[in-house]
């Protein structure tokens, strides 16, 4: 009998509630699994940005646990939560991030700054990076000589850098057109079936319809937890 995959990402009844009363989550339990391609989905609003900043160790759960890696995060100093992000957390973001006037080796280099690598390590890392998401013909290309999509391939090329437990994506085609759009997605997919665990966070339904897993957030709470499974979503409602 196979083992379960271990989670990357475990929430136990994680609340986040911000001065005034405002409740953002409201005891989230979730996991996701180590080689899982997973859609967080929900509109404005509907905590998903929130958990973005739990699960990226970015914030901390007001009460409830958070376990991102097998490490407990909130029993983690701030610079033990900065070792975790730079060793086991990727991120890609909407708006790119890249440096200006830094040519896209530089761009994904500085994803190792933290890491403790050498500097010609981690330039010959982000050339492969670069390659691997199909940028080798333009590794000495600043980011204004690059098309959106180009730069956002740049940013996921620097969030793999430090080949991560976990990519965190979050509304990465949110700045592109639609052609750019489906490159970006068919390349985090690609990711996916290397085995990097994907978790994309969109309001966008069809780029949720079209994730193995969706998990939709409505108000501070998890709703519905769906596989597609053969392409036929299986929904399972979650009560309140």
């Amino acid at each position: 009998m196979n083992k379960p995959a271990p989670a990357v990402i475990e929430l136990r009844e994680a609340t986040k509630t911000y001065p005034g009363g405002v409740h953002a989550l409201r005891s989230v339990n979730m996991r996701v699994c180590q080689g899982e391609l997973v859609a967080i989905v929900g509109p404005s609003g509907s905590g998903k940005s929130t958990l973005l900043n739990l699960i990226g160790t970015l914030d901390r759960a007001s009460s409830g646990q958070v376990e991102v890696a097998g490490y407990d995060v909130g029993a983690l100093s701030d610079t033990e939560l900065s070792a975790l992000r730079a060793r086991h957390i990727g991120f890609v973001f909407q708006h790119f991030h890249l440096a200006p006037g830094r040519d896209a080796v530089t761009n994904v280099a500085d994803g190792l700054l933290y890491a403790g690598v050498p500097r010609r390590q981690r330039r010959d890392r982000a050339r492969t990076a670069l390659e691997r998401v199909g940028l080798g013909h333009r590794l000495g290309h600043e980011p204004n000589q690059l098309s959106g999509g180009e730069k956002q391939r740049v940013a996921i090329a620097r969030a793999l850098v430090g080949s991560p437990d976990l990519l965190l994506a979050d509304e990465p085609t949110g700045a592109l057109d639609t052609a750019s759009g489906e490159v970006v997605m068919e390349l985090l997919r690609e990711l996916h079936r290397a085995g990097t665990t994907v978790a994309v966070i969109t309001h966008d339904n069809d780029i949720a319809d079209a994730m193995p897993r969706q998990i939709r957030f409505r108000d501070g709470e998890i709703v519905s937890d769906a596989c597609t499974g053969t392409g036929v979503v299986a929904r399972q409602e979650v009560s309140r």
